[in-house]
């Protein structure tokens, strides 16, 4: 299952950068998000930056352990976690867009689109086989939380 959406967010992309890097608060920006755990820290950037991070997921609670893959500052970050034979993989990625036409500009002056997509895999067949299946019936449900996910980060840092 693949899905993806993206919200544009009226702050240069360094600020959103710093929201979306600062796991260890997510909590305190992303509604879901029960509690974060960070569970290792590099020594320098933010690649192997490993966290236990709990949130409500379609009415209960989940609890997952997730580590950042790739990254490449002010552009994008992969994170990674596996649960029950199944991998998944969540990507943040900015980009910087064209300033809305003259007099509708942002105080800001810079408005970024924040792009949010979630991959999940399975190494078997039967996995395989279920991720098809199920995919298909959870991809609408799944979009809806990623975009309440951009919402809440788009709400936090337009905020006066």
């Amino acid at each position: 299952m693949h899905t993806s959406v993206s919200i544009d967010i009226a702050q240069p992309k360094e600020v959103v950068w710093q929201a979306i890097c600062d796991i260890e608060h997510a909590n305190n920006m992303i509604s879901a998000i029960l509690a974060i755990e960070v569970l290792h820290r590099p020594k320098a950037g933010i690649i192997g930056l490993k966290w236990r991070e709990t949130r409500k997921m379609f009415g209960k609670e989940a609890t997952e352990v997730m580590w950042i893959t790739e990254a490449e500052e002010n552009q994008y970050y992969s994170t990674r976690a596996e649960n029950h034979g199944a991998v998944y993989i969540s990507r943040l990625a900015l980009a910087e867009i064209p300033a809305p036409p003259s007099g509708a500009t942002p105080e800001s002056g810079s408005i970024t689109q924040l792009t949010m997509s979630f991959n999940t895999e399975s190494p078997t067949r039967l996995g395989k086989i279920l991720t098809t299946c199920m995919g298909f019936l959870m991809n609408s449900s799944m979009k809806k939380m990623l975009y309440q996910d951009l919402e809440d980060i788009k709400k936090h840092l337009e905020q006066p």
